[in-house]
């Protein structure tokens, strides 16, 4: 009994693993993002049908309580359409729902797009991060892709077909030398993968674009600002009236460094120039 994550393929269905295998067969309840997708999938592993419940974003705060009061007594499997449940999918909130709950969870190892798009990219991985989707608004995917870049260590995102074309753009745009590498439609037929400049992978797309995306950012080559071109900055706006959060709104947005730290440094810049003032 309890809650059994299940990771499925992302295409290629001899990526199942044994375990998987067993917990789809033997489990009492499925809980799927797409319940046509999961019988599909029952469908094409030559599995015995079962009861399919849907748990959406949509569905969620309902369908919770109802989960939960299975695995108490019965074994329920989770999956997502593709790969490991709980990554940019709804199933992280019945997961925390469950563990606060006091319903045993365990989670079976199995396929996961960012980490294959990662150790395929070849960039350091030392350290690197998993971003999710970008943002689909431009201010805002404009603001997280330039934290990416000045963030030190190598990102992965997730892109959506409709909307990859506007993120390369917007990269182009805040550095046009940035290293990218970009996997299409992974581990399925028509598997696509490139690496460079944000117009070479614009360039080498089809169109119109097909398949979910994986972009793995390497990290920007840092831009060391002289600390008095930063001050004279900060200076500048502190005489003119604005507010320390403003100064640091401004100047992040205009590309000189983490707002936190630009921040801290205007409120020694302001100390400073009042104590020379008396």
């Amino acid at each position: 009994m309890g809650l059994i994550l299940v990771p499925t393929p992302l295409g290629n269905l001899r990526d199942i693993t044994l375990r998987a295998l067993d917990v789809l067969r033997e489990c009492d309840l499925l809980v799927a993002e797409d319940t046509r997708v999961a019988r599909r999938l029952l469908s094409a592993l030559q599995l015995p049908s079962k009861p399919i419940w849907s748990y959406r974003e949509q569905n969620a705060a309902g369908a919770t309580a109802g989960i939960l009061e299975r695995a108490r007594s019965e074994t329920v499997a989770l999956v997502t359409d593709a790969g490991t449940p709980s990554i940019s999918d709804p199933g992280q909130a019945l997961v925390a729902a469950a563990r606060a709950a006091g319903v045993t969870i365990e989670a079976l190892p199995g396929p996961s797009a960012f980490v294959c798009a990662a150790v395929l990219s070849g960039f350091d991985l030392t350290g690197f991060s998993f971003e999710g989707f970008v943002p689909r608004a431009k201010g805002e995917r404009e603001r997280s892709l330039r934290a990416a870049l000045e963030r030190g260590h190598t990102s992965v995102w997730y892109e959506a077909p409709s909307r990859i074309r506007a993120t390369l753009e917007t990269l182009a745009g805040l550095e046009p030398e940035a290293q990218l590498f970009v996997v299409r439609e992974l581990t399925k037929l028509y598997e696509q993968q490139i690496v460079g400049r944000p117009h070479e992978i614009l360039a080498a797309l089809p169109e119109p674009v097909r398949g979910e995306l994986v972009l793995v950012l390497a990290p920007g080559v840092p831009r060391t600002l002289e600390q008095p071109s930063l001050d004279g900055e900060i200076d500048r706006a502190l005489t003119s009236g604005a507010s320390i959060a403003a100064v640091a709104r401004e100047l992040a947005g205009r590309g000189f460094g983490a707002r936190s730290e630009i921040y801290q440094r205007a409120l020694s810049r302001r100390a400073a120039n009042d104590g020379s003032e008396t």
